[in-house]
């Protein structure tokens, strides 16, 4: 089951309250504050992130299992965790890069 979770936009220009995630050279923002979940993505030049995701725009979704979802699909980014609790993933599908997240549930 798919969940939207945000829509990660690429710019230029710096933002307030931008969040760096050292791993990727990217700076994050907005999505904290935006009901729509909106979040901005500001990249340094020597990103290693590729070029399809520093410059169209993606949506996310949260998903219960995360490989399942990429399961046969065009992989983009391998499945890998930019922070603790989380496995994100990404794909192309017809033409553009879509993200898969998955939040580890706390265990009881």
């Amino acid at each position: 089951m798919l969940r939207y979770h945000h829509i990660g936009i690429p710019t230029g220009i710096e933002r307030e309250n931008e969040t760096y995630l050292e791993k990727y050279k990217m700076f994050v923002s907005g999505f904290e504050k935006s009901p729509y979940g909106v979040e901005w993505m500001r990249f340094e030049p020597d990103s290693p992130l590729p070029d399809i995701v520093k410059t169209i725009p993606h949506v996310a979704f949260e998903v219960d299992d995360l490989e399942a979802q990429i399961r046969g699909k065009e992989i983009l980014i391998a499945p890998n965790s930019p922070s603790e609790g989380l496995i994100v993933a990404f794909i192309v599908d017809n033409g553009v890069p879509v993200e898969f997240i998955e939040i580890e549930k706390p265990t009881e």
